[in-house]
């Protein structure tokens, strides 16, 4: 079954213009309501949580009028983290889960993503059958059998607690001072009531939501503002998270950053020495740099790659056996203690990592040397497709000829926006320049 509605991460567009309008989300919340109700029986229950942005309310009242006209009872959370919401799925015994949020993008975004009862995220396949029924005339319940709706006032406190329990007990952190970012999102309370309570001196960023300012200029998207305070306040590390709180940056003493690779590759190589790295390898996506996969090699682990969404990142642990994986831009998921990935927890295990080890974050934040890497995008109108054109697939076939065994070359389209994405990796950086730049200007002519 094919998809329109679903990306690689839910559904997602600008607030209040097709697809992301309340009427979408009415329909939605309807027929995830239909599709989980299949066996007909009463007392079915879903957990709504959503990020800072102004949309979500009239999102998360939409969904909820749909879910209920259903007769699926409702548990809205109010703002909290995304791990939260599939944390708390499984934890109070709920058929679904719901988290309203557009992640690491602007305000004016917002997203619906799917949590089933398991906590982890919807198959491909689900949410290509609840789109079906989307389409379709939905049954509603009887008069009688319409769910209820609550609020549940100490869901942000149960994963609080939760998220303690991750952190090594031996391990104490007092006498540290990290700051972290919040991006005026998810976890403004969450994280730095954690560390705080963990022992750590807390300088809190990004904890003034007013509902437009998520990730503006802050959080794991701009870690320029992370990275100042760290170096102002003298603190021994930052954390970085995004909107929703899923993802994560880490920053040293001196301000400098680590990717979710560099993170990645100090867990792996941790957690294989300790035996705790289920099936001896990591799963990332294509994304990740050359150079994490030769640092694995050289610790004799495997990497497994992926296509990008940290939700065939799961799917991929899962099917294996393994319990470590993620991606480049932060995702960090560890299956020993979340269903999806959780920029909180890593921090907690970077954490762990300085604690035990007593070295200092700058050197744990450089595990191997990158290969050089560059990123472009090229925005696209609606109708438009300019991968399928001649000319631009004559100029990445000749670029692919040229980096042959020099490099690696990738291009696709975002699962979440209206881009193309060029990515390429190359050791020669003149090389590496000479090729992204001339596809991105092939691509760029196709959209003109």
């Amino acid at each position: 079954m094919t998809r329109k509605l679903f990306g690689t991460d839910g559904v997602r567009g600008e607030a209040n213009t097709a697809p992301m309008t309340a009427e979408l989300a009415l329909r939605l919340g309807a027929a995830a309501g239909r599709y989980f109700r299949r066996d007909g029986r009463n007392g079915h229950r879903v957990v709504i949580g959503k990020d800072t942005r102004l949309s979500g309310y009239m999102l998360e009242n939409a969904l909820t009028a749909g879910l209920t006209s259903t007769g699926m009872n409702v548990l809205l959370l109010g703002p909290v983290p995304t791990p939260a919401v599939g944390y708390l799925t499984r934890s109070m015994r709920a058929d679904l889960g719901i988290m309203i949020s557009a992640s690491h993008n602007p305000a004016k975004d917002n997203g619906i993503k799917f949590f089933g009862p398991d906590g982890f995220k919807l198959s491909d396949e689900a949410e290509a059958e609840i789109e079906a029924i989307v389409a379709g005339e939905i049954r509603l319940a009887q008069p009688h059998n319409i769910g209820r709706a609550r609020r549940i006032d100490d869901g942000l406190g149960r994963y609080v607690e939760y998220a303690k329990t991750t952190f090594p007990a031996r391990d104490r952190l007092s006498g540290l001072k990290v700051v972290v970012d919040c991006a005026h999102g998810a976890a403004y309370k969450a994280a730095p009531q954690v560390l705080w309570e963990l022992g750590c001196e807390v300088v809190s960023l990004g904890v003034a939501p007013d509902g437009l300012n998520i990730n503006e200029n802050c959080g794991s998207t701009h870690t320029q503002t992370a990275a100042e305070a760290v170096v102002a306040h003298g603190a021994d590390l930052g954390i970085a998270l995004d909107g929703d709180a899923d993802r994560v940056m880490i920053l040293d003493e001196r301000g400098r950053v680590a990717d979710g690779d560099q993170i990645m590759a100090l867990f792996a190589a941790r957690w294989a020495e300790a035996g705790r790295l289920r099936g001896g390898a990591l799963v990332a996506t294509v994304m990740s740099n050359l150079g994490l996969e030769r640092f694995l090699q050289g610790h004799g682990l495997g990497l497994e790659r992926t296509a990008v969404g940290d939700r065939y990142v799961v799917e991929r642990m899962r099917a294996g056996g393994f319990n470590l994986g993620g991606e480049q831009s932060g995702h960090i998921v560890m299956t020993d203690f979340a269903t999806t990935g959780d920029g909180l927890m890593a921090g907690l295990q970077f954490l762990a990592a300085m604690a035990e080890t007593g070295r200092p974050a700058s050197e744990l934040v450089a595990q191997f040397e990158t290969v050089p890497q560059m990123l472009q995008n090229v925005r696209y109108q609606a109708g438009q497709a300019p991968l399928e054109a001649e000319n631009v697939q004559n100029v990445i076939a000749a670029a692919e000829a040229r980096i042959a065994g020099k490099g690696r070359i990738l291009i696709r389209k975002s699962g979440t926006e209206p881009l193309i994405r060029v990515m390429a990796e190359c050791e020669d950086e003149g090389l590496l320049q000479e090729t992204v730049a001339g596809i991105v200007a092939a691509v760029a002519r196709e959209t003109a």
